[in-house]
């Protein structure tokens, strides 16, 4: 007597099920993109990792290098002035799903200028509580 051994899955096509052999599909990837203000923070961690390594001789070089304008890459590279742990929530800001991104670079930039981390961090948490609001009356406004 031989016994054969075959993992198996059930995939839905129309609307029956098929029995497929072999281990079933990866999951997906979550839907959804990163924001915009998470992007750039990265980014100005690396252009300073590229300024300290000698990669690039100034930040007029490195605007030069990815088409800014020098103003825009100050913006950009004011981020670094935010706590460490406020830096750490922009890195991880949850995915955007739909529509646009409720944090924008823009409302963090006065955060930016203040120099205290305490006062910053007193700001960004209004921001978050202003940012938690904004999702709640989206998911509201949306239909059943």
């Amino acid at each position: 007597m031989t016994t054969v051994t075959h993992e198996i899955h059930f995939a839905r096509k129309t609307r029956h099920k098929v029995i497929k052999t072999g281990p079933p599909p990866e999951p997906s990837p979550p839907t959804g993109r990163i924001p915009r203000v998470s992007k750039l923070m990265a980014l100005a961690i690396r252009f300073d990792k590229m300024l300290v390594n000698g990669e690039v001789a100034s930040m007029s070089d490195l605007a030069r290098l990815t088409r800014v304008t020098q103003p825009r890459m100050t913006q950009i590279m004011n981020l670094l002035h935010l706590a460490p742990d406020i830096q750490e929530e922009l890195l991880n800001l949850p995915l955007v799903h739909t529509g646009n991104d409720t944090i924008t670079e823009r409302d963090v930039r006065p955060i930016t200028r203040n120099t205290e981390w305490v006062d910053q961090r007193t700001t960004w948490r209004l921001l978050k509580l202003r940012y938690r609001d904004a999702v709640i009356a989206h998911r509201v406004a949306l239909p059943p």
